[in-house]
């Protein structure tokens, strides 16, 4: 299987879209609103990294990364999320290349780290972990997981783009 991963173009905007809604259709713990998000950070000039992975030349995964906020101030730190695989393919290492992906775009940036939420057994062999000193309010601890590329540890409340606080009509 070939995997080919690279930038979005604006002429992916509506695959991303479908295959991020499909992605989650099934997945327990959402709200479905994780194509509005995307839609949300684009319209709002705040998709600092948006990747895509084809399949033999058709969309099979996406992720998108902005830039978080931390309450002591720390900058160059991103948010990964969401990442999202074609039901049919996920297991295939659609995601974890776009995981790598996502890392080494992350370093050309000089980011200085990265906080998701999700399954740490998925995201920890990338180096993700729980940091008590970063927390996300109302998210279990074990959940929120960060990575640092450069610098200090920050301390601190994360919080992410508005645009994750858009609602599923």
């Amino acid at each position: 299987m070939q995997i080919a991963i690279r930038s979005e173009k604006p002429g992916d905007i509506a695959g991303i879209e479908g295959l991020t809604r499909a992605a989650f259709l099934e997945a327990p713990h959402t709200d479905h609103t994780e194509h509005h998000i995307v839609n949300a950070l684009r319209d709002a000039d705040a998709l600092a990294i948006s990747l895509v992975a084809e399949l033999e030349g058709k969309l099979a995964g996406h992720v998108a990364l902005s830039k978080v906020t931390i309450s002591d101030g720390s900058s160059h730190w991103y948010g990964l999320g969401p990442i999202s695989v074609l039901p049919g393919l996920q297991g295939e290492g659609i995601g974890s290349a776009l995981m790598r992906a996502a890392l080494e775009a992350l370093d050309n940036a000089g980011a200085h780290g990265c906080v998701l939420l999700g399954e740490p057994e998925f995201y920890r062999r990338f180096g993700f972990a729980p940091n008590a000193g970063l927390t996300l309010p109302g998210v279990p601890e074990a959940y929120f997981l960060a990575r640092k590329l450069g610098g200090e540890w920050p301390q601190g409340v994360v919080s992410y783009h508005a645009a994750f606080q858009v609602k599923a009509n």
